[in-house]
């Protein structure tokens, strides 16, 4: 997670985490494509399936390091991602998958100081399978947690291949620089050094968005694709004040095409010297479109409500701001943000039973068990796979902000 450094109050979280914690155990299949995924001991209580599996991909939430069924977490860094691998572990098997499926993987740290111990631990797990990977400062939600990853993996089936472009050398890392899975495929997350020299490229941030798009540019054209085929991209920004620079400099690559949905928020970066991070997706071939509500009105930045890539639905992050502003308080801000998630999937013919998988970014993470609250309530049961993060938002009067992707379920899919 990316969050803020205040510290949550131990009590009321973990009151958050309990409330409802039989209502996911026991999930059933929901449909032909959206199946949950809840074995024993993987859900604590808070709204979120442990994973998701459609026809062609699995969602696996954000796991921490804590015990099976319980919301303890003990040891160091080392530990915590040995157990947070086996949590993940628990999920893959219930989905007759293991890490050899893995495409994609968001690490969450609490202190960046603990890439380190976490990277060894990794390593063990997924240093021959190499999935794409994004790695920022996080603090976690449950206290005492010292990690939190997400990934996303291929079902048995899914043809997977490894893309690297020419001229570049392996990374230093267990990762990849692309990862395609048919034909979507996951871009690492970017920053602004030159992978061919190795070199890291320096400057404001106008001059280091350039490098991170040119780099994505070429994964991309690596798997022979370009900029029209991404469909969304989550972009860290170590100041937020650099985000009108970011966007003018981001929106060159998108020039005469319709851009990608997006999320935006404030992170430290694993490496300092850096400013800013970005990672893509990308459908080939999925004739991608722009989805948008009725009453949509562009804003002028270069991003767009939803992008549609055949059944599939990829949604930028929506914040809560109503017609006269940001209300207070972060339920009414959830509401809202729901509300125009819901009116978009509306707008393509789906709704939040179709979603697989969600990101909440919080400004402070003391809102945690407000927003589950509203989420619990509007998303409805079983609800997606999900990880929650908080950040700075780039509104100062922001508090929440969740982004979602979704999946249209085939003419005479059955429902629960």
């Amino acid at each position: 997670m990316v969050l803020t450094a205040s510290v949550p109050r131990r009590s009321s979280l973990i009151l958050g985490l309990l409330v409802g914690c039989l209502a996911t155990l026991l999930a059933a299949p929901i449909s032909a494509q959206r199946q949950v995924i809840a074995p024993p001991g993987t859900d604590l209580g808070i709204p979120f399936s442990p994973g998701i599996a459609s026809e062609d991909l699995l969602f696996l939430s954000g796991a921490l390091g804590n015990q099976p069924g319980t919301v303890t977490v003990t040891g160091d860094a080392a530990a915590q991602t040995h157990q947070t691998f086996a949590n993940l572990t628990a999920v893959l098997k219930a989905a007759d998958m293991d890490f050899s499926r893995v495409l994609d993987a968001n690490v969450f740290l609490s202190d960046a100081r603990h890439f380190k111990a976490m990277a060894a631990v990794y390593a063990e797990y997924l240093g021959d399978v190499l999935p794409t990977r994004t790695t920022v400062e996080a603090d976690i939600a449950l206290p005492g947690a010292l990690t939190e990853i997400a990934m996303i993996a291929a079902r048995p089936g899914i043809e997977i291949r490894t893309i690297s472009p020419e001229g570049w050398p392996a990374t230093a890392g267990s990762f990849s620089w692309g990862k395609l899975a048919g034909d979507t495929l996951f871009v690492a997350g970017m920053v602004s050094n030159d992978p061919a020299t190795g070199k890291a490229v320096t400057g404001d941030i106008t001059v280091q968005t350039q490098q991170v798009m040119k780099n994505i540019g070429t994964v991309l054209s690596a798997a022979d694709m370009n900029f029209s085929d991404v469909v969304v991209c989550s972009v860290y920004l170590a100041d937020p004040r650099d985000y009108s620079a970011m966007n003018e400099a981001y929106g060159q690559s998108f020039a005469g095409s319709t851009p990608p949905a997006r999320a935006t928020v404030r992170a430290r970066l694993v490496t300092p010297a850096f400013d800013i991070e970005i990672q893509c997706r990308a459908v080939r071939g999925g004739n991608n479109k722009l989805v948008a509500a009725e009453g949509y009105k562009p804003t002028g930045r270069p991003l767009s409500p939803a992008i549609q890539a055949g059944d599939r639905l990829f949604l930028s992050g929506m914040v809560g701001r109503g017609p006269t502003g940001y209300p207070a308080g972060v339920e009414a801000q959830t509401r809202i943000a729901l509300d125009r998630l819901k009116t978009t999937l509306a707008a393509a013919d789906m709704s939040f039973g179709d979603v697989e998988m969600a990101t909440v970014f919080l400004t402070d993470i003391r809102h945690y068990s407000l927003m589950n609250k509203i989420y619990r309530e509007v998303v409805g049961s079983p609800p997606p796979a999900r990880a929650t993060v908080g950040s700075v938002l780039m509104s100062p009067d922001a508090l929440v902000e969740i982004q979602m992707t979704a999946r249209r379920p085939k003419a005479g899919a059955g429902g629960s």
